[in-house]
């Protein structure tokens, strides 16, 4: 799959192997494809590429319960039969045409087959993954009445002609579907909403420094927008995606600047209007299934849970780089099973350490943390002299009303203070509640600035550089600055 090799996306939160078997399963073509394997014996009979002889349709539409008047059977059974072939669920003998004949080659069903009901669930996504590689093949083909009318003298598919280039197109349709996957998995994207087609379609054609899209860049958003409307329909079946496709009449009323524009611009005035631009969503199986393909182009893509086996220095190096919410879930995740006071003190451990990130570190310790009840004391207690995590023992100890709770000193509560806003900065940046929380800091100790720059923490400087940017109080402000000067000025 076409990606960004080093790229790091968020976490994603999958159900279980086993219940994304089931969900495997349940896809309709990939049902059909398991039902035709099963239907497969010594009179099937099938051409040069393992495809079911033009005679040998009806009956395998038979097979699948479609009637012998739908003219939707054959072709939906072929589709079928292409993924039992290359799933391996099917084992077919081509016909030998050295000689020139026209003999018909053999199918039976195959060894792997037996997967579907006798094997593990990982046994079973592995047979779901390569159906799916098939079908996204099979998707990013043009309109086979274009190839058509493409032939030129020799049969041959005249390319340049089709301005059709087959890996430019798997390209596309990859690189759409890490588009939907990123919007789908970011914690203020599209969450579990579906993404309208258009804004899909958009994030592959606008680029990013254009403020207003030209009629011309329209245009290609509306071609898009086609393209992955006819794409969207083809992955359905295989449980890729939930699928609302764009409404036909809408297309008729519009033509392709309007159609884009009213989309992309947000013309549209409710849901239902939106909706008729067509609506896509990544299922939990498709998620699993993008996942697995961005993995295999090494694109690191994390997915809630994979922490579980793993030591606290792990855990905290890599939910650092989580939003709060996926840091929850991986943490909650990695306590189940786990004696509490054991692993309170291993992530006490893991938190120390003078390293950038270190500050980011002891965030996320402090979170896991949280929910910890009276076992935890102990471990806690044991680093309340520590100059990194004494802070932060303290402030567990007195939400939970424990009595004895010594004072911190001065360099203390300043170092604990550098230290939560170089947390908070590199967790989130300059947010908006930021300033609120310099002010309160500032506000409860008087000369707050001509201390805290002779604070012994790798990020004073850094934080004090931020205060003197974001403090509501001008003033403050401006004395941040000074003491940022003069802890960048202090010899080291």
């Amino acid at each position: 799959m076409s990606a960004e090799p080093h790229a790091t996306l968020p976490p994603v939160r999958l159900p279980s192997d086993a219940e994304l078997a089931r969900d495997a399963l349940a896809a309709p073509l990939f049902a059909r494809a398991v039902r035709l394997a099963r239907w497969a014996g010594p009179d099937t009979r099938v051409d040069i590429g393992g495809e079911l002889v033009a005679a040998q349709l009806p009956g395998a539409a038979a097979a699948l319960g479609f009637d012998a008047a739908d003219e939707e059977g054959p072709v939906l059974a072929s589709q079928a039969w292409r993924v039992a072939v290359d799933t391996g669920l099917v084992d077919v003998t081509e016909p030998d045409d050295d000689d020139g004949d026209e003999e018909s080659g053999t199918a039976v069903p195959g060894e792997d087959l037996a997967l579907v009901t006798g094997g593990a669930p990982g046994e079973v996504l592995d047979l779901w993954l390569a159906a799916l590689d098939t079908v996204l093949a099979d998707a990013a083909v043009p309109d086979l009445d274009g190839l058509v009318d493409a032939l030129d003298a020799g049969d041959e598919i005249d390319f340049d002609q089709l301005d059709w280039n087959p890996r430019r197109e798997a390209d596309f349709l990859d690189g759409v579907l890490a588009n939907l996957y990123l919007l789908t998995v970011a914690e203020r994207g599209a969450s579990d909403g579906p993404v309208p087609l258009p804004v899909l379609a958009a994030s592959m054609v606008i680029p990013e420094d254009m403020s207003e899209p030209t009629d011309a860049v329209l245009e290609q958003v509306s071609d898009a927008m086609m393209r992955l409307d006819d794409q969207f329909r083809q992955l359905e079946p295989i449980g890729l995606v939930e699928y609302r496709p764009v409404d036909e009449a809408l297309m008729a009323e519009a033509d392709d600047e309007e159609l884009a524009a009213g989309s992309v611009a947000g013309g549209a005035a409710d849901d239902e209007d939106v909706s008729r631009y067509g609506l896509v969503r990544l299922t939990p199986l498709g998620l699993y299934g993008i996942r697995a393909r961005m993995l295999e182009a090494g694109v690191v893509a994390p997915a809630v849970g994979e922490l579980a086996d793993k030591g606290a220095d792990a855990l905290l190096d890599a939910v650092s780089g989580y939003s709060e919410g996926a840091a929850q879930a991986e943490i909650e995740q990695w306590l189940t099973g786990r004696e509490l006071p054991a692993a309170v003190a291993e992530l006490l451990a893991a938190a120390r350490g003078a390293d950038e990130g270190g500050p980011l570190r002891r965030l996320r310790c402090q979170q896991a943390l949280a929910p910890a009840g009276p076992e935890a004391e102990p471990a806690i207690r044991a680093v309340l002299d520590d100059p990194e995590l004494g802070g932060l023992a303290r402030v567990w100890l007195s939400e939970r009303g424990v009595a004895d709770v010594p004072a911190p000193d001065g360099v203390m509560v300043f170092w604990l203070t550098v230290d939560t806003i170089a947390a908070q900065l590199a967790a989130d940046g300059e947010t908006a509640e930021l300033p609120l929380l310099m002010e309160s800091l500032t506000a409860h100790h008087a000369g707050f600035f001509d201390q805290v720059w002779r604070v012994e923490h790798p990020a004073t400087a850094y934080v004090l550089e931020a205060m003197g940017r974001m403090h509501p109080d001008k003033k403050a402000a401006k004395e941040a600055r000074k003491a940022a000067f003069k802890a960048r000025s202090r010899p080291s």
